[in-house]
């Protein structure tokens, strides 16, 4: 997942950046890699907060496409997170550094979204994403209740599902039997965002 993030963040940062005059070209990749990080930064504090249903509306496009996604709280965090350190390690004023984070962050999310909906691309897909962002988390979602995020997530995605069906589904799935108690706060934390407990 991660290289391919980077690569939709290269490909989406050539004008914004690679032609922008208030970045020197030796500070290009490191430009990027700052955005990369803010973007991976941003998923993984929400995918730790338990905003596992957040992410997953995002991932499936529920919450809009390009410009419209900057709206979305996720994505503003993203942005106010990238533009801060935009700002910080390049001495951008703030108006600059806005301009490049709306100039590339629309796109690199418009691709990643395009890409993990997308049944048919196996490059990225929900599970894989998830999986990066909860780590053990994920799996251990998956085993004990057969929880799919690529099964959810497509549904979502072509509006067979929306997020109340969803959170049915988990509710269903993990929320029944107590027998998963052992695993204690952490998924029971993680995922009650999803499953509305």
């Amino acid at each position: 997942m991660l290289e391919q993030l980077m690569g939709l963040i290269q490909d989406n940062s050539q004008d914004a950046i690679v032609k922008n005059p208030a970045i020197p070209n030796q500070f290009n990749s490191d430009a990027m890699q700052t955005i990369f990080s803010s973007v991976v930064g941003g998923l993984q504090n929400q995918a730790q907060e338990g905003n596992v249903s957040g992410l997953m509306g995002l991932l499936s496009g529920q919450s809009g496409t390009g410009n419209n996604l900057m709206g979305n709280p996720i994505v503003s965090g993203i942005a106010q997170n990238a533009i801060g350190s935009l700002m910080e390690k390049f001495g951008l004023s703030n108006s600059a550094a806005a301009g490049i984070i709306s100039q590339v962050l629309p796109g690199v999310l418009t691709s990643l979204i395009s890409k993990v909906s997308n049944p048919n691309d196996n490059s990225m897909d929900f599970g894989g994403i998830m999986g990066s962002l909860l780590g053990g988390q994920a799996q251990q979602a998956q085993q004990q209740g057969g929880f799919d995020f690529n099964q959810i997530g497509y549904a979502l995605a072509d509006g067979k599902l929306d997020m109340n069906d969803v959170m049915r589904i988990g509710g269903s799935l993990l929320g029944g039997s107590g027998n998963n108690s052992s695993s204690g706060g952490g998924l029971g934390g993680l995922l009650g965002g999803l499953f509305g407990k």
